[in-house]
């Protein structure tokens, strides 16, 4: 069975910050209902060039940032639910279809998002689960160009076979892992390269992987970790604008982070690096340790990879779940049936400075899709998201003031978030 994709932008080459929403090149252009956008500097023009040249071409995201266990209270998806999320790596749109939503509509603005998700249906569809958590467990299989062609290639659309014809080797290389691949992957790789240079480091790193227990983490990470970690050469390497284009923030998503931030993005990075290895439990943490070792552990794993899981995706959830190569305003705009839950991620940060009557478009086509009392979930780089007193739908107030926020929850469950990048996180309802 081929993964259902249907493609709304006839140039899905050009993409959003952060996985789908919008052209970035596109001309800034002033709202009346808001100031006007933000005028870009030099810098920020040839950092748009760069970030543009290698996210045109490229797979950004061979896994998902978000923390879907947060998703999963935060939605409390029914089986009449139908929701829209930004594909990203797909992990978290399986994570969905597993709490049996009636339909999962995945928008991606990058065609090769969603190859990746069509290849994670067409490994469910096709494959025991031994043979797909090899691929996407381990992130290598010894024998996987002969199960691509044999029993994977037929399953997907023409430009996934495309795209996967030439990247057979990012799961067959036995010196690597598909984990470091991609953009990201390249990030990942390169902070391998760095422990391996540093023994000690290393060790202790895999030595706090291990920790069954917080006090033995904050022990590990205080003694043996921090010290090494932290110095100024790192502090600068990860504030390049260079590193942040692979990680898929742009410079406009940066801006927020060192306004918010009194040590910029090296303290933010290690603010939030802190907090997770000293105040969250590791023992199930698989974005970090997917992250660090290139592979995930069967006890440690996306619920996807779970045999169970996998079987219930096989049997029929996976078929609920569509993908469409477009921007979130271009897919909105092109149907009518209500959906029930919106999983935006960070995209809109970015939009709000630099092209705001393309955000106000964007809700407009939200709340005009958008069910009785709907619930939306997004991610941002800003702690209290300044854009939400500032966008206006129509001829009603701002956002803050037409959706019903529900910050109690969100407050609550942030401290939870495994992977713990985002300073904020927003659970909103639209009007009943």
């Amino acid at each position: 069975m081929t993964a259902t994709i249907t493609p709304l932008s006839s140039a899905p080459t050009t993409m959003a910050a952060n996985r789908s929403d919008g052209p970035p090149g596109m001309p800034a252009i002033q709202s009346a209902s808001r100031p006007a956008a933000t005028r870009p500097s030099l810098r920020d023009r040839v950092d748009q060039k760069i970030f543009n040249a290698i996210w045109s071409r490229s797979l950004v995201y061979n896994t998902c940032w978000e923390d879907p266990a947060v998703d999963r209270v935060a939605l409390g998806l029914g089986a009449d639910d139908h929701v829209l999320v930004i594909t990203s790596a797909g992990c978290n749109a399986l994570d969905y279809a597993l709490q049996g939503p009636r339909r999962i509509d995945c928008v991606d603005a990058n065609p090769r998002q969603n190859a990746l998700l069509e290849l994670k249906l067409a490994g469910i569809r096709a494959l025991s689960f031994e043979d797909f958590y090899a691929i996407f467990g381990d992130g290598h299989h010894g024998d996987f160009e002969r199960l691509y062609r044999t029993r994977l290639r037929a399953h997907l659309t023409p430009f996934a076979r495309d795209w996967w014809d030439r990247h057979t080797h990012w799961f067959a290389s036995t010196r690597g892992s598909f984990y470091f691949h991609g953009l990201s992957g390249l990030v990942a790789r390169g902070v391998r390269a760095w422990f391996r240079a540093q023994p000690r480091l290393r060790v202790a790193m895999f030595d706090l992987l291990a920790a069954r227990d917080l006090d033995t983490q904050r022990r590990i990470y205080d003694q043996h970790v921090a010290p090494l970690l932290w110095n100024r050469a790192v502090n600068w390497t990860i504030s390049r604008q260079l590193v942040m284009n692979l990680l898929g923030v742009p410079h406009p998503q940066r801006r927020l982070v060192e306004a918010e931030h009194a040590d910029g993005v090296s303290g933010f990075i290690r603010e939030a690096v802190q907090y997770v290895f000293r105040e969250l439990p590791l023992a199930d943490n698989y974005f970090w340790r997917v992250y660090l070792t290139g592979r995930y552990a069967p006890d440690c794993c996306p619920e996807y990879l779970k045999r169970a899981n996998f079987e219930r995706l096989k049997a029929g959830l996976a078929d609920r779940i569509h993908l469409h190569t477009a921007t979130v305003t271009s897919f909105l705009q092109g149907g009518d049936a209500p959906i029930s839950r919106f999983v935006l991620l960070d995209h809109m940060d970015w939009m709000a400075s630099y092209h705001p009557a393309a955000l106000d478009e964007e809700w407009e086509a939200i709340l005009a899709r958008a069910a009785p009392g709907a619930r939306v979930l997004l991610r941002s780089a800003q702690s209290r998201p300044a854009w939400l007193d500032q966008v206006r739908v129509g001829a009603g107030g701002t956002l803050r003031e037409r959706l019903a926020f529900d910050e109690a929850r969100a407050a609550a469950l942030q401290p939870h978030d495994r992977v713990h990048t985002y300073p904020g996180f927003v659970i909103a309802d639209a009007p009943a």
